[in-house]
């Protein structure tokens, strides 16, 4: 595949040096003289001096011709312009955004961006997996962010232990496709009562997902 990374900080020129290895065709877009002499110096004629978000600049390295686009700089905003321009001018396939602030998620699934990833959400999750605090954990994104599948556990406190799923009324767009319990694993039947402790996963869309932590940890 032909990848653009836009960003040629620690998190770019790792990301590059880790699709090299496996034989893509990388090509990163910097603009400090100084981070692309380094990426050259390290990983060859792999980098070329410009900015991302210019359309000038993504059509004289052949974005046209991408199978997907990486906006991996510090900032968000450049992240998602340079994304938006990818997408909608040059047709990439694929667009992949750094976020920074986890709170312009919601904004750049709604403009288009395909994938995004946070590294404060990444972090939190792994501590909710270590030091459970919260019902709800986000597993992955479907469809551009139109919905998620997440893992809701079952507080032993939750007025739903013990009774069946036929009677748990869930919210629109939503569906438990797994229970995992001291037991293993199954898919649920309207019979399948909920146990204190085990683990649901669910198909989700963002709005619903308060209304899907109420309906079953409530």
């Amino acid at each position: 595949m032909y990848i653009i990374i836009v960003g040629g900080g620690k998190v770019g020129y790792y990301l590059s040096q880790a699709l090299l290895s496996e034989g893509h065709e990388v090509l990163v877009l910097e603009k400090d003289p100084a981070k692309c002499g380094a990426i050259c110096d390290q990983l060859g004629s792999v980098v070329v001096r410009g900015d991302g978000c210019e359309a000038r600049t993504l059509t004289e390295v052949g974005t046209e011709r991408a199978d997907m686009f990486i906006a991996a700089t510090n900032e968000d905003e450049d992240n998602l312009v340079s994304c938006q321009v990818a997408r909608h001018k040059f047709k990439v396939p694929r667009t992949i955004a750094r976020i920074n602030n986890p709170k312009n998620e919601e904004l750049f699934k709604k403009l288009g961006v395909d994938v995004t990833v946070s590294s404060t959400n990444l972090i939190l999750e792994h501590i909710e997996k270590e030091v459970p605090t919260h019902p709800l954990m986000h597993l992955l994104t479907l469809k551009g962010g139109a919905l998620e599948i997440v893992e809701v556990k079952i507080p032993p406190t939750s007025s739903k232990v013990g009774k069946p799923m036929k009677d748990i009324v869930l919210p629109p767009n939503s569906v438990v496709c797994l229970i995992i319990g001291k037991w293993g694993a199954r898919v649920p039947t309207d019979d399948t009562r909920l146990e204190a402790d085990s683990q649901l996963v669910a198909v989700t869309s963002p709005e619903a997902e308060a209304a899907l932590r109420a309906a079953l940890t409530e």
